[in-house]
């Protein structure tokens, strides 16, 4: 089992609109970890509880994550992002969230938290404006994370398709560009997941899950080899102590 670390927007309105972090962007990715068996975790950018977009009732996933006890006291107060200790996470995920585009790009714990679990050999994982989370981050090499990277997500089409071009800051994927990495997309709201080494994005709301899913593919490789490892030791401490008694009964003899 490994721990993933979800972070949430803290940002709840946009202009006189209500705002927060998607919850279809949560809830499907927490179910793909949560049934891989993984530990799932919460922050936000200001800490405590972080507000939330609208919650559709159809979707059995969004309403079980809503719903779930265990979440609920995880999101009641949630850390902040700039009190997390990266060490404690294999992961990270980084939700969407229209709100990410004002808090996500420009807060240096959350650009500490991603550069150092990229370091340390963890898997990054964003959704839909998430990727707001990757711009600014630096690895321990001087490197831009997203730098000659392939990234995905929402795009300038789907921007003006939600009537929100002229309210966001910025064009997201134009950001990411600007920073090395080669945006790459579907068509408007159509599912596209990009994995980049360890580094796995998604363009919109329809993409979270299988973000996560790539996520876990990349996990339960870590997890594969720390196992080999593990019997690759013992076998070694085995032929070890076999040795040892040999060697006993031969000066026995």
């Amino acid at each position: 089992m490994k721990k993933i670390l979800m972070v949430l927007t803290s940002v709840d309105k946009i202009g006189d609109e209500a705002t927060g972090y998607n919850v279809a962007e949560a809830a499907h990715p927490w179910k793909v970890f949560k049934d891989s068996g993984h530990f799932v975790d919460f922050a936000s950018i200001q800490g405590g509880q972080p507000p939330r977009d609208t919650v559709d009732t159809e979707d059995p996933i969004q309403v079980s994550f809503t719903e779930d006890e265990t979440t609920r006291a995880g999101l009641y107060n949630t850390a902040r992002v700039d009190v997390v200790d990266p060490d404690q996470y294999d992961a990270v995920f980084l939700v969407g969230g229209h709100g990410t585009m004002w808090d996500f790009p420009d807060n240096e714990g959350l650009q500490k938290l991603v550069g150092s679990v990229y370091d340390a050999g963890g898997v990054v994982g964003a959704v839909c404006h998430g990727p707001a989370g990757l711009v600014n981050v630096e690895l321990s090499n001087g490197f831009r994370l997203v730098e000659g990277r392939k990234v995905a997500a929402f795009t300038n089409d789907e921007e003006v398709a939600v009537g929100k071009d002229k309210v966001i800051p910025f064009f997201l994927a134009d950001r990411l560009e600007e920073q090395g990495a080669t945006h790459v997309q579907a068509d408007v709201f159509e599912e596209k997941v990009q994995v980049d080494e360890r580094l796995v994005t998604g363009q919109n709301p329809a993409s979270a899950a299988g973000v996560a899913k790539e996520m876990e593919k990349l996990l339960a490789e870590v997890i594969h080899q720390e196992k080999a490892e593990e019997e690759s030791e013992s076998e070694a401490l085995r032929a070890e102590k076999d040795a040892e008694k040999a060697a006993a009964a031969e000066d026995g003899n």
